[in-house]
């Protein structure tokens, strides 16, 4: 099997997953009227998951092994470490957002993945970093009002 099927595959379970836990999501008595619950946009986005990957499961690939397609036999060649990269980094995010506040720690994550990913302009990096962090805490916290720990202090 290639790999875009093995990859589609977990990506349908995973869908699945999502979907079953949102739609089992208990609903407060005041919300089961509302016309748009919590639960409304996880369950399309888990349908709209699983139609992804049943396209990609049912699609028929003319690209052979042998000619550039994805397959197992060539994972090393892939760029896997700075997926694994990635992936640490976001752990290491979620885990010092809380204590370092929001800005920081975004701003330090956004630079450090364009990093990992090739970027090796400081002045892109940090501009970057700033004009992604900088807007979306002033969005989420002053226009919806959801409080978000800006600074450490």
């Amino acid at each position: 099997m290639k790999l875009d099927k093995v990859i589609a595959l977990i990506f349908m379970a995973i869908s699945i997953l999502y979907g079953y836990t949102a739609y089992n999501f208990h609903l407060l008595p005041f919300e089961k009227n509302m016309p748009f619950l919590p639960n409304t946009m996880p369950i399309a986005i888990s349908v709209l998951g699983i139609l992804i990957s049943c396209v990609i499961l049912l699609s028929n690939s003319d690209i052979d092994d042998d000619d550039g397609g994805m397959n197992l036999k060539r994972l090393k060649y892939y760029k896997t470490g700075q997926a694994g990269a990635i992936l640490v980094s976001m752990i290491i995010y979620a885990l010092i957002l809380h204590g370092v506040g929001f800005i920081p720690s975004t701003i330090i994550f956004i630079f450090g993945s364009s990093w990992i990913l090739g970027e090796r302009k400081i002045v892109t990096m940090t501009i970057a970093a700033v004009l992604g962090t900088v807007p979306i805490w002033y969005l989420v916290q002053e226009v919806l009002g959801i409080y978000l720990k800006p600074l450490p202090w």
